[in-house]
């Protein structure tokens, strides 16, 4: 793993960021382009390169860009500015019930992430929308971290339909989240490996609505992904 010296982590939210960057002491760095709304902080972490990039506040309606749109247009500028080692995305997540997950639980992305919320029924279009795109060797490192390893799902809205949900099962996913595939997606255009670390702050098949858990447990969800974030960026 000694390959790895620059790690660019892509984040969405600040509040999932902020931990991270007062820890490590991460600068906020001049924008390359004004007119993007990508937040750049960085700084070095042991022997690493740390580029961590936000994708920014949407300048209408005044919150995070979050979700594929935005994350693709990040990933991409951090790599033509960056050229990094590894691409990183760190994020809270829904988990499920039924694979054992709880509020506050670590993920790391394997074997893959992909879409679910992507359904074009053509052929090889059908298998282009689901995506699944292979992520980097980690199962030793969870045994280090004391975290668990999960198949990453994708989509583009908080809640989820029936439809959802059986796609989701179909491809054996355990975290639901909002960004992670389109990163992936344009990390393997670039050939960089891609690895995601999600945090827990909602169960998707559990008795409270999604909206409601997510913003109760946020705080607490951030804080355990910042530690243990710093915690992986040690062992790469």
């Amino acid at each position: 793993m000694s390959d790895i010296r620059t790690i660019l982590l892509v984040m969405a939210m600040h509040d999932e960021a902020k931990s991270i960057i007062e820890s490590i002491g991460l600068k906020l760095q001049k924008k390359h382009n004004s007119k993007l709304p990508t937040e750049t902080f960085s700084g070095k972490y042991n022997d690493k390169q740390i580029w961590l990039q936000l994708n920014g506040k949407c300048p209408r309606f005044g919150v995070d860009n979050i979700g594929t749109d935005a994350s693709v247009l990040n990933v991409y500028t951090g790599i033509e500015n960056h050229n990094p080692d590894l691409i990183l995305n760190a994020g809270t997540a829904g988990g499920f019930a039924r694979a054992n997950a709880k509020v506050g639980d670590i993920y790391l992305s394997y074997p893959y992430v992909y879409h679910h919320d992507r359904r074009i029924n053509i052929p090889g279009f059908t298998e282009y929308g689901i995506g699944k795109y292979t992520c980097y060797p980690c199962l030793d490192i969870t045994k280090k971290l004391g975290v668990k390893a999960g198949v990453v799902s994708t989509g583009n809205s908080l809640d989820h339909t029936p439809l959802d949900l059986e796609i989701i099962e179909q491809y054996n996913g355990e975290v639901k989240e909002m960004e992670a595939a389109a990163i992936a997606w344009v990390a393997n255009i670039f050939g960089i490996p891609f690895l995601a670390i999600k945090a827990i702050t909602d169960i998707v098949d559990g008795s409270e609505t999604t909206e409601d858990e997510f913003l109760k447990n946020l705080n607490y969800a951030s804080k355990v992904l910042g530690e243990k974030t710093i915690e992986l960026i040690e062992v790469l």
